[in-house]
């Protein structure tokens, strides 16, 4: 085994380029191993191919988009904020290793790997308070002054890490956790072929990976951490069923309870008014077209009612055609400086229609049953076990003809 040596770094800091640069200098290691994945140093490097449009549309997976491109943001407008590029202190150890002639080693999990456990891995309350806190910090609500010279230090750190575990365990586990075990096992193996191994890691991985580099047989095994995230319990369409079921019965309720057919047609056009204007509202809230808007009114009653379907994607894909998003507006989201900025851009702004559209209808189910009572006039307590019995009753009687 050679000698190792980590460096913890702020990935927005010059002060943290500046200490990878004389680790370097001092160590003289034979191999520098940097917190990157291929992806992501190609994107550094070179620059990245963009994804395809239709991949993105087709995957259904706004809501990740989203979280992603919003986290980007937020990194980014940090740097922008102390004059540092994010990632600089891993292109200083890149150029560094360029420029003496060593080998570079790339130490970290794919990123669409960790971005898939994180998301899947996060309970629904934890991405609610996660997109919430995101889009509290990119409406400047929560804009305070960041030491971003602190953020190296192992107190600070520590911290801040138990904060995060405390809002998101799960988010933690896939963050930072099995990355710490994945980069640990890189390192380990660099360290069979090299005498002097020097890795560049961001400080909140310090502490975890040398723990596992003090005590190798505490790893977890390879396939553990790489392997596709475990889907957890199906909640939305378990919900969605649910959903059809206390909709079934309230209908059914209110055509045996002999209070009229009206109340019945009143029921069922609230619940498409209801969920339409909801949808079609968050929709517009998103910077979506009318007809996109429209078209979220037009389907939210009716994909309320299938957990299999979403008022979202139909949405989107009529912003889309209005839109016309391409392949260059992946850049565009990279290189915008404010959250304004990134909201015009088409695929954005598509993607963002989706999560919202799907949010209104959501709240717009939940809005019919907390109110349709009160507004139809009707006392669910009586008219439910009423109707219902008279339905039971109407069908036995249909079953003994």
């Amino acid at each position: 085994m050679g000698e190792i040596r980590l460096v913890g770094t702020a990935h927005v800091s010059e002060k943290s380029i500046a200490e990878v640069r004389a680790a370097i200098e001092e160590f003289e290691p034979d191999i520098v191993g940097v917190e990157l994945d291929a992806g992501r140093y190609q994107a550094l490097r070179n620059g990245a191919p963009p994804p395809k449009v239709d991949e993105v549309l087709k995957g259904g997976n706004f809501s990740q988009f989203l979280f992603q491109w919003t986290l980007a943001y937020l990194q980014r407008k940090i740097g922008m904020d102390v004059g540092v590029e994010p990632g600089a202190e891993m292109m200083a150890a890149i150029d560094e290793v360029e420029s003496r002639g060593l080998p570079l080693g790339l130490i970290d999990r794919d990123i669409r790997i960790t971005l898939s456990r994180f998301w899947e891995g996060m309970s629904l309350w934890e991405k609610i308070k996660m997109l919430y806190a995101l889009a509290v910090s990119v409406s400047g609500g929560a804009d305070e002054k960041v030491d971003i010279d602190a953020l190296t230090r192992q107190d600070v750190v520590s911290m801040a890490l138990e904060e995060f575990r405390n809002f998101s365990p799960n988010g933690a586990r896939a963050l930072i956790d099995e990355r710490d075990a994945f980069i640990a096992r890189r390192v380990l193996e660099l360290s069979t072929r090299y005498e002097k191994v020097l890795a560049v890691v961001g400080a909140g991985h310090v502490r975890g990976v040398g723990r596992y580099l003090s005590s190798p047989d505490l790893l977890p095994p390879e396939a553990a951490l790489t392997a596709a995230p475990k889907k957890r319990y199906p909640w939305g369409k378990i919900i969605g069923v649910l959903v059809i079921a206390l909709f079934a019965l309230l209908l059914i309720s209110i055509a045996f309870a002999g209070v009229g057919i009206e109340v019945l047609a009143w029921a069922v056009l609230y619940w498409v008014v209801i969920n339409g204007v909801l949808a079609a509202g968050c929709t517009i809230a998103a910077g979506g077209h009318p007809l996109s808007a429209l078209t979220a009114f037009g389907v939210a009653w009716m994909t309320s009612l299938n957990p299999l379907m979403a008022a979202g994607w139909f949405a989107a894909i009529v912003e889309a055609k209005v839109r016309k998003p391409s392949a260059a507006d992946f850049q565009q989201i990279m290189d915008a400086e404010t959250f304004t900025e990134m909201r015009k851009v088409p695929i954005f702004r598509v993607v963002l229609v989706a999560a919202l559209a799907n949010v209104g209808s959501t709240i717009g189910t939940f809005a019919y049953f907390l109110f349709i009572a009160p507004i139809l006039g009707i006392d669910p307590t009586v008219i439910i076990p009423q109707g219902f019995g008279n339905f039971v009753e109407w069908l036995g009687g249909l079953l003994h003809l």
